[in-house]
């Protein structure tokens, strides 16, 4: 990984390849390698960027407050370290998603395309952003397992925890890593997001949309809502997958990206 100093942060990515810039953002509470399967299939024919976000992986948490606005300030000053002055397409899941949708608000001549996988634009109601901050106070002083342990039984199609149980050992190892200041972090700032909804319309670039089929976070039904809004979103549905369908089935998930991909040559 290399290093790039962005503003008040030392952050760690993944930069390899050389074309179209392509920036993928991990889901929380995760890092870069939640990506490797697009990683590999990418990378000889885009740039492809892939930041640990502000207090995940190998990125330490700064001093600034986490938001999902900082977020995406970040990868603004990431992509300004970088060198990349073109426009990029923007790949987030879940958390990252929200990164990307507020990055596309804040910063719209910036993108050429955006992907969302297992992401909503709505914010938490009442009663869910308070269970967040109630995780993020546990966090500091129980430790990152909570967050596994409410986290990991939710994430993934009934066909991944039966036949790919390394994806998830895989999964809980990242969080049980990361340290718990991130993942207080980061609940404060999904807490705290504003709802994207109204911004939808207003997405005028190319938007694909990925969700898995038994995603229980992000519903398929709403991921669909969310790409009729947007003028040029569409929706494709991913079989056999749950919340980490970029995870769990990477070959159609690479293949929808490498189509979206074409169409924007």
């Amino acid at each position: 990984m290399m290093q790039f100093q962005v503003d008040d942060l030392p952050m760690r990515a993944i930069d390899e390849g050389h074309g179209q810039p392509l920036v993928f953002l991990h889901g929380f509470p995760l890092d870069h390698s939640m990506w490797d399967y697009q990683r590999r299939a990418f990378r000889a024919n885009c740039r492809v960027l892939i930041p640990d976000q502000r207090g995940f992986g190998r990125t330490p948490a700064g001093e600034r407050q986490a938001t999902i606005d900082q977020f995406a300030a970040d990868v603004a000053g990431l992509l300004d370290a970088a060198g990349v002055h073109q426009p990029v397409v923007l790949c987030g899941l879940s958390m990252g998603g929200c990164v990307t949708l507020a990055f596309a608000h804040r910063y719209p001549e910036r993108l050429k395309a955006l992907i969302l996988c297992d992401a909503r634009a709505a914010t938490d109601t009442p009663e869910q952003a308070a269970n967040r901050l109630k995780l993020a106070e546990r966090v500091l002083t129980e430790g990152p397992r909570i967050v596994a342990e409410a986290m990991l039984p939710r994430l993934f199609a009934a066909a991944t925890n039966e036949r790919q149980p390394r994806i998830v050992d895989a999964v809980r190892n990242v969080i049980l890593a990361t340290s718990a200041r991130g993942i207080a972090g980061g609940l404060r700032a999904l807490a705290g997001r504003s709802d994207a909804t109204p911004w939808l319309a207003s997405i005028c670039v190319p938007a694909l949309l990925i969700v898995g089929e038994e995603d229980i976070i992000s519903p398929p039904a709403e991921m669909r809502g969310m790409a009729a809004a947007m003028p040029n979103g569409r929706c494709v549905i991913i079989p056999q997958a749950g919340h980490m369908a970029p995870l769990e089935q990477p070959e159609p998930v690479n293949a929808a990206i490498q189509e979206f991909l074409a169409q924007l040559a």
